[in-house]
């Protein structure tokens, strides 16, 4: 949670920053590409107001986000989800908005072109998004099990070493490769005590299933208890 807060207190900063820098200071050149704009489309866009609302986008970016940390404070479970969509879609959405200040020549192009990020960048995200949230379940393949969806594979019975039922969850201090939802971890997460580990985790879902092959650490549970129960008492059972 620290480093979450600390990661959303940087980029308010950020914004901040450079929304005071091109507001204040009229540093244009930090507004990408600005600089490489011929001296008369620049001079144009300046009359028309562009680089000044770029920068006032920035500050009200920053000043959203500032309205919104309070709720990393909370036991809201999305507040992360909330607070980075906000950031995406206001940036996203004032980029096209802004395309109306651009040179006139331009800005039909700038609009289309602003537009078709925004949809795409939107789209990618909650795709992912999608994916991330999709549920998981270990499943007998009977001399292997496999933990189906993303960043899920297989493993053969044989290259088990440890099977343990877990009342509470490991603290997890990093993730190296995949989702760190309001409500899931899944992929690939630094654990206390156990080191890299592969995540599959329904979030205070007790009990948590362990399991040690010779190349791996799983963490998996499942949102019922009582299919977590039956998990490890599969995986017990394989590997007698």
């Amino acid at each position: 949670m620290t480093l979450f807060i600390g990661i959303q207190l940087f980029m308010i900063l950020l914004f901040l920053f450079f929304g005071w820098a091109i507001v204040k200071r009229e540093w244009y050149w930090l507004i990408s590409n600005f600089n490489g704009k011929p001296k008369d489309e620049q001079k144009q866009l300046i009359m028309n107001g562009y680089p000044q609302r770029v920068g006032k986008l920035m500050l009200a970016t920053a000043a959203g986000m500032v309205i919104l940390l309070p709720l990393s404070f909370t036991s809201f479970p999305y507040s992360l989800e909330v607070q980075f969509g906000f950031m995406m879609l206001f940036l996203l959405g004032g980029l096209v908005y802004l395309s109306k200040y651009e040179v006139r020549e331009k800005r039909k192009r700038s609009y289309i072109f602003s537009s078709l990020l925004a949809i795409g960048t939107i789209g990618f995200v909650v795709g992912l998004y999608i994916l991330g949230y999709q549920d998981f379940e270990l499943k007998d393949n009977g001399d292997s099990f496999e933990i189906t969806g993303m960043y899920g594979e297989e493993w053969d019975y044989a290259e088990i070493r440890h099977v343990e039922l877990l009342e509470e969850m490991p603290e997890v201090t990093w993730k190296e490769n995949g989702f760190g939802l309001a409500t899931l971890a899944k992929g690939q997460f630094k654990v206390t005590d156990y080191g890299s580990s592969l995540l599959f985790i329904h979030k205070d879902s007790q009990p948590y299933l362990f399991i040690k092959t010779d190349q791996d650490k799983i963490f998996i549970n499942s949102k019922n208890s009582k299919q977590t129960a039956k998990w490890y008492e599969l995986v017990t059972e394989k590997t007698k």
